[in-house]
């Protein structure tokens, strides 16, 4: 059963499920809309990562950009912001705001996100 926290406006979080481990390859994106958010699944060999998907500058999907596995950061493909995937932090300009970071946990083969 899936653990709930609750968030600061009150609602309850809860795990879900985004796909299998072996749905994506290192170096790899995949998009999912969870509970009307448009979220970004990023592999890093053996390490999953999501983010929003939506770039703070642009609307525009950074599941569509070029990921960095030795650095853990993902580039809008629009106009070549670079986040952390570990913070949600620009590391360059146009974009000047973060994007939102989510816990990710693997249960067994699954690969499951705190929305």
């Amino acid at each position: 059963m899936a653990k709930a926290d609750i968030k600061k406006d009150g609602s309850s979080s809860s795990w879900k499920t985004l796909c299998d481990v072996d749905d994506l390859k290192a170096g790899s994106t995949a998009s999912f809309i969870v509970d009307g958010k448009a979220l970004c699944l990023v592999r890093t060999n053996d390490n999953f990562y999501c983010i929003d998907d939506t770039c703070s500058h642009e609307d525009y999907p950074l599941s569509s950009g070029d990921v960095d596995v030795a650095a853990c950061e993902i580039e809008c493909s629009m106009h070549g912001s670079v986040f952390s995937l570990l913070t949600g932090e620009p590391q360059n300009f146009p974009a000047t705001k973060p994007v939102d970071v989510y816990q990710v946990q693997m249960v067994g083969q699954e690969v499951q996100v705190l929305i």
